[in-house]
């Protein structure tokens, strides 16, 4: 890495796999970005959403109340390419269920 390569650009994903991503988690998994909340960050979480994510960790924040708390879910394993965000985020929902009782349903 040269001096003009930055950390962040080595562990982030592009802007669009970023944007495509919390844009399907937040408009087609909302009940996932709560369950992620609820398991790990507060049992009271009244809703959530998926703010970013990097090749360590997925970033939620969920609110209770009137107030909102960041939420920073580390990956099984640090990933590198986008199939494996699907991969992780399926993970941590299995774990989020486990946590808390629930059965998952099917991928």
């Amino acid at each position: 890495m040269d001096a003009s390569t930055s950390v962040d650009s080595v562990s982030t994903f592009s802007e669009d796999i970023v944007t495509a991503v919390l844009s399907h988690m937040n408009g087609d998994h909302l009940d996932d970005n709560l369950l992620i909340a609820r398991a790990f960050g507060d049992a009271d979480a009244e809703s959530a959403t998926m703010v970013g994510l990097d090749f360590e960790a997925g970033d939620w924040e969920y609110t209770i109340g009137n107030e909102s708390h960041p939420l920073r879910v580390p990956w099984s394993k640090p990933i590198s390419e986008r199939p494996e965000i699907r991969r992780e985020v399926v993970v941590l929902y299995n774990a989020a269920c486990e946590r808390l009782g629930i059965d998952p349903r099917p991928h």
